[in-house]
C-alpha cells in the first residue's frame, strides 16, 4: 500500500544526497531511516552501528541455509 505522504524539502535533499551515495532512490532512502529507527526505538541498548552491519547481513542473505563445511 501507498500514501502520499509530505515531507520538509530539507529532508528531501538530505535523503537525495544519501541516496545517491548508496544507490537507492529517494523513497527507499527515506525508508531505509525509517527502518534504521525503528530498530532503534524498539532495542535502544543497540549500537547505530550493529544494526547497520544487521541490516547489510540481512540484505546479503540469499535465503539459502548455511551448511557447515561446504
Amino acid at each position: 500500500m501507498s500514501i502520499s505522504v509530505k515531507l520538509s524539502d530539507e529532508l528531501i535533499e538530505k535523503a537525495k544526497r544519501y541516496a545517491a551515495v548508496q544507490s537507492r532512490s529517494i523513497p527507499k532512502q527515506i525508508e531505509h531511516w525509517a527502518r534504521i529507527g525503528r530498530i532503534a526505538e524498539e532495542n535502544p541498548d543497540l549500537p547505530y552501528e550493529f544494526i547497520e552491519e544487521l541490516l547489510l547481513a540481512m540484505e546479503e542473505e540469499d535465503g539459502a541455509p548455511f551448511t557447515f563445511g561446504a
